[in-house]
């Protein structure tokens, strides 16, 4: 053995003999202490698991009726998961993918409008040149209709209503002579709906009133209204006559009769009327207050296109 070997063993030795081995007995208890607790630690750790456990299946337990039931299982080919959509700063709605498929996108469409608002020069019809007498039309309010015992048909549900007045003449009277007769000539729009309930309140109101006392152009007299069969313009219209005495220069009665007519036309929510009411005691020819009617109806018609 070599003398540098001889010498390190020498000092092993030396520096072990100095440090005193503990006894058996000393040993047996340190390494029951640190078995001990490392026991109790994992005891600790067992329950804390344990009741972490407890305390979430209370909570899904409580939160069951309101979490959505998992969907049905289908047996179809499986649709791909959709790509998650991270949020942008701001966002206030949902990304595409997490909006309900079923529900209908919004819309922002006005519903069509009832009719029109307002009447125009155009709707009114235009006399025939054989019939113009020359003297022009005047708008203006007034009255509708002849006083058919206080009963006001047509006057409800109404949206706008313009009236005029004009004179004709006959196709045979001279250019330069009196008007051979007037119309007060109206157009009304109702709402939809009551252009109908118009026409049906105005065939119940003369038949309500077959006679009155006072008339136009004849106060004191008694006139006599009722209905004419009537058919082929416009939806539907209604024709009834006024019949009352004629009088002389000084109102006294004569034998003869001053009869009016008048036709109500409705053309969907439109009614139009056309009230004859002649010129210094003039009757109302049939013949042109047909005439006058299609060419009313015809103009309406062109309006509302």
């Amino acid at each position: 053995m070599s003398r540098e070997l001889t010498r390190l063993y020498r000092a092993l030795a030396a520096d072990t003999d100095e440090r005193a081995l503990p006894a058996p007995d000393r040993v047996r208890r340190g390494a029951d202490r640190r078995a001990r607790q490392r026991a109790a630690v994992g005891a600790l750790a067992v329950a804390a698991l344990v009741a972490g456990t407890a305390a979430g299946a209370q909570l899904v337990l409580a939160a069951g009726p309101d979490v959505d039931p998992a969907p049905a299982t289908t047996t179809g080919s499986p649709s791909p998961s959709p790509t998650a959509v991270p949020p942008s700063p701001g966002r206030t709605t949902p990304p595409p993918s997490a909006r309900t498929p079923d529900a209908p996108p919004p819309t922002s469409a006005r519903p069509p409008a009832a009719g029109p608002t307002r009447i125009p020069d155009r709707a009114f019809f235009t006399l025939a040149a054989a019939n113009d007498a020359g003297t022009g039309s005047t708008f203006g309010s007034g009255r509708v209709l002849p006083a058919l015992c206080g009963a006001t048909p047509g006057e409800s549900g109404i949206v706008t209503r313009r009236a005029r007045s004009l004179a004709f003449k006959l196709a045979g009277t001279p250019e330069g002579y009196l008007p051979d007769g007037s119309y007060r000539h109206t157009i009304t729009v109702y709402r939809p709906g009551r252009a109908d309930d118009a026409l049906a309140e105005l065939r119940r109101a003369v038949r309500d009133c077959p006679t009155r006392t006072g008339s136009d152009g004849g106060e004191g007299l008694t006139s006599t209204q009722r209905l004419l069969p009537d058919a082929g313009y416009g939806d539907e219209s209604v024709l009834f006559e006024v019949r009352r005495p004629a009088t002389d220069y000084e109102g006294a009665p004569t034998v003869k009769e001053v009869v009016r007519l008048v036709r109500a036309v409705r053309i969907g929510n439109v009614v139009t009327v056309l009230w004859e009411l002649g010129w210094e005691g003039t009757s109302t020819p049939r013949s042109q207050l047909d005439s006058d009617s299609r060419r009313a109806v015809l103009a309406i018609r062109d309006w509302l296109r």
